[in-house]
């Protein structure tokens, strides 16, 4: 193999450009694509000197995000690519608003007051109970705000109790997402990490959950909703073990449900789950709005399932904007208009309208799975598509296995051994010229280094969408 020297492509630039005389400030309105702005050296990376022509920004900002994948074609993330017109143009009239400032916005306070209303009745609150929460800028937000009051919860027990507060822990599955590692870290709490297998479907395994509890431990994060995988944890199982372990060591360990993606998937497509309040060990939930709450990027939420739950020491009141406002977050403004976007989806969708988008995603990951496994490439790791009984006519999302509208395959094994040379991760390589974007990666350690490659199945993946991803993954399988 022929040896080949570096070649720095900005050093190459700047000694092409020697000796060739720039323009003097292009007229505005005679501004040629490509050409006038390149020309008169704007620089990247410090201030400029002197005003730029609105028209020449807008092209240089326009063109560098011609590099960003195609939205609609992004299979990687989990967050709402689309709205409609008539939810974004309220979030174009609210862009200015601060929703900090509760004294001003009352209007919007007041969506937000019914937003968390309506997520309450969502995760069954129980009769005479009263939830408490609050918008965040998403769910890590959510899950931080979660973790703190279950640390502080934990404290006051131990120091009511005359005990040491200093070694507390917390205990979640390594299929977390990273957030809860943040937390962990962020704010000095031992993470106790559960190992994740197969045979425990790729989630934390209830049993070995409670193994790693003691009395310093401040709860258990319970994910709703695996970023790997797709596969829900199962709650009620991990509630019910808890409650036994309390009643044999006295030591009270809550849970908080991380359900990023699956509070918003459960209510609407598998009724009969049991994983929210309805649970008296849950004392908090987070979730993406800009998930499968279907709003753009910038709202999450987060709710406990009564006042007593959230330490009185925990919320700041301040009233440098005109009134006394009571608040519990990790950052102070942000913008107030996709929480009203969050409400427009609530009125405009309804149960009906969730119960058909999450039904209609739940479908198609089902289809793209199937057609995978059928095509002797691919081996399935998510089981959406996987029925309760074999037995019985499929009508809707709860006769299969619970889980996100995801879909995790790996190259089979026969392919492997007849193609030993192919790697998996130029599958998503041959699929990103076609503009699809498909991460491939590791699961967690404790799965014997298997790779898979994810796909999100959002709204916007519809059925023939989902058609012609599968006639491009059998094109890449057949160059490769």
């Amino acid at each position: 193999m022929s040896l080949k020297k570096h070649i720095n492509p900005e050093r190459l630039v700047e000694e092409s450009r020697a000796g060739i005389v720039a323009r003097e400030e292009p007229h505005m309105h005679s501004f040629a694509y490509g050409t006038r702005y390149a020309s008169e050296g704007i620089p990247k990376f410090k201030m400029p000197a002197k005003s730029t022509p609105a028209s020449v920004v807008y092209r240089i900002c326009k063109d560098d995000m011609e590099l960003d994948g195609r939205a609609l074609m992004n299979c990687a993330t989990f967050l709402t690519t689309w709205m409609e017109p008539e939810a974004e143009k309220l979030i174009m009239e609210s862009l200015p608003k601060n929703f900090v400032n509760q004294e001003e916005l009352t209007g919007t306070q007041l969506i937000h007051e019914r937003c968390i209303s309506i997520l309450s009745h969502l995760w069954n609150v129980p009769e005479g109970q009263q939830a408490i929460g609050t918008a965040t800028v998403g769910s890590s937000e959510g899950v931080m705000l979660g973790g703190l009051a279950m640390k502080w919860k934990w404290k006051e027990r131990r120091e009511k109790a005359g005990k040491d507060t200093s070694k507390p822990n917390i205990v979640f599955g390594a299929n977390a997402q990273v957030a809860l590692e943040k937390f962990a870290r962020y704010f000095d709490v031992e993470p106790r990490v559960v190992k994740i297998t197969e045979k425990s479907n790729y989630v934390s395994d209830p049993e070995e959950v409670v193994k790693l509890c003691d009395e310093n431990t401040i709860g258990v994060y319970a994910i709703l909703g695996s970023t790997f995988t797709g596969h829900f944890e199962p709650i009620e199982r991990l509630a019910g073990l808890l409650d036994e372990y309390e009643k044999k060591s006295g030591n009270y360990v809550p849970i908080h449900v991380d359900g990023a993606s699956g509070a918003f998937i459960a209510p609407f497509t598998f009724p009969n789950l049991k994983w929210s309040f309805d649970i008296p060990r849950v004392v908090s939930i987070n979730a993406s709005g800009h998930k499968f709450g279907l709003s753009y990027p910038g709202v999450g939420w987060v709710l406990w399932r009564g006042e007593e739950y959230l330490p009185k020491d925990l919320i700041f009141e301040m009233d440098y904007l005109g009134g006394t406002e009571k608040t519990f977050t990790l950052n102070f403004s942000r913008p107030a208009c996709f929480v009203i976007s969050q409400y427009y989806n609530f009125l405009r969708l309804g149960i009906e309208g969730y119960t058909e988008i999450m039904e209609t995603c739940l479908q198609n990951a089902r289809l793209l799975s199937v057609s995978l496994e059928k095509s002797g490439y691919f081996e399935l790791v998510s089981g959406i598509h996987i029925k309760k009984d074999e037995q019985k006519e499929v009508k809707k999302a709860e006769d299969f296995h619970e889980g996100l509208p995801l879909v995790a395959f790996k190259l089979s094994k026969s392919f492997k051994e007849a193609n030993p040379h192919v790697r998996q991760k130029a599958v998503s390589g041959l699929l990103q010229m076609r503009y699809w974007m498909l991460p491939s990666y590791k699961l967690p350690v404790s799965c014997d280094d298997q790779e898979i490659i994810r796909v999100v199945v959002r709204e916007s993946l519809t059925e023939e969408m989902v058609d012609r991803l599968v006639n491009d993954i059998m094109h890449a399988m057949q160059t490769l």
